[in-house]
């Protein structure tokens, strides 16, 4: 396939809100409904339970794959792109309206066919996350550490596939969904250590 078009269907696979769907099916809410409006497995849960979530979790992890798969192996480069362009189809989903979730399970997918440690990582910041009962802080720690280990362990290749898909996980944690500009400095680092959404906090 040629590459303009790998990258268009990763974006689009991407941006399908799986998690909402699932919300949407099972318990007729919209997720941008619940709490801070991040479409993420964290709202579905609370709202659906456990089975949902599952399987909106294994469909969010399959298409962050389906960009890279259909780069191939012999174009690194198309394949990371493709990777970060399905978490920002992920996290700012036009069917959506501009809306979506933090793209760490879609990230997961991606790198698990162009770097599969960075699934590792990410996955034992999560579980790092809730043991110490701070998901945000263990994600935004396996974030911050992704890009510069999957260099050291793969090579630039790897590096790229990693940055690819952190890049706008990071930039979400920062921005949420909350209007551009809104929000003081002060709280966006608050969201970027501690995943809070709420604009009232300081």
């Amino acid at each position: 396939m040629a590459a303009p078009l790998v990258l268009v269907f990763a974006f689009l696979v991407g941006a399908v809100p799986f998690s909402n769907i699932a919300a949407h099916l099972t318990r007729g809410v919209d997720l941008r409904t619940v709490d801070s409006g991040t479409v993420s497995g964290t709202g579905l849960y609370k709202v659906a339970g456990f089975g949902p979530l599952a399987v909106a979790g294994i469909l969010d992890v399959g298409k962050g794959a389906v960009g890279p798969l259909l780069a191939g192996t012999d174009r690194p480069a198309l394949a990371a792109v493709a990777g970060g362009l399905a978490v920002v189809g992920h996290d700012w989903s036009p069917f959506l309206a501009g809306a979506g979730g933090r793209g760490i399970s879609t990230a997961m997918g991606a790198l698990l066919v162009t770097a599969w440690p960075g699934t590792v990582l990410l996955l034992a910041g999560l579980v790092l996350g809730r043991l110490i009962d701070q998901a945000g802080l263990g994600g935004f720690l396996a974030d911050v550490v992704l890009t510069p280990f999957l260099g050291v362990t793969m090579g630039a290749a790897a590096a790229l596939a990693g940055a690819a898909v952190v890049v706008p996980m990071l930039v979400k944690r920062v921005a949420g969904n909350a209007p551009p500009g809104s929000p003081r400095l002060r709280i966006y680092a608050r969201r970027l250590l501690f995943d809070c959404d709420d604009p009232t906090v300081a």
